[in-house]
């Protein structure tokens, strides 16, 4: 494939997932109503890179949502503390919490990305805008509930 095609077909992707992540964002803004919701695209890392957009719910913008679409899924991704936040003396009994709650939270998953600890959740690459929309809602929600539960163990 030469450059030129690689461009078009690099091109064509980003305007089809900006496309999604835009329906996303319509779709959320009708899900939560009267709650301010506001998405911006982020530049790519690289030029390879999937596109990522960043939700932020009125009451909630310092847990934004991080949205990127891929051929295979979709991911949900919220950023919650860092290992430097964590009380060294707590680090065991606070991932053992975490591995206890992470069954009973809807839709969502602890992770860890690097030192940044994260609530997750996944789709099919293939979801509606309102099924991804629900998704964004509840781990922005379970964002702010994990940091209610796991306040005790940051500095």
């Amino acid at each position: 494939m030469s450059h030129a095609q690689r461009r078009t077909t690099r091109n064509r992707t980003m305007e089809q997932s900006l496309s999604q992540l835009l329906a996303i964002e319509m779709a959320l803004s009708l899900r939560l109503g009267s709650v301010g919701v506001s998405g911006n695209l982020l530049p790519p890392a690289e030029a390879d890179s999937v596109p990522v957009m960043r939700i932020s719910i009125e009451g909630q913008e310092e847990l934004p949502v991080f949205v990127t679409a891929s051929p295979v899924q979709i991911l949900c991704i919220c950023y919650l503390w860092t290992e430097d936040e964590i009380r060294p003396e707590r680090r065991a009994e606070m991932l053992e919490a975490m591995m206890d709650l992470n069954i009973s939270i809807p839709l969502s998953n602890f992770g860890r990305i690097g030192r940044h600890y994260v609530i997750y959740g996944s789709l099919a690459h293939d979801a509606s805008a309102d099924s991804i929309a629900s998704d964004v809602a509840m781990v922005a929600d379970n964002a702010l509930e994990a940091l209610n539960v796991f306040t005790e163990f940051l500095n």
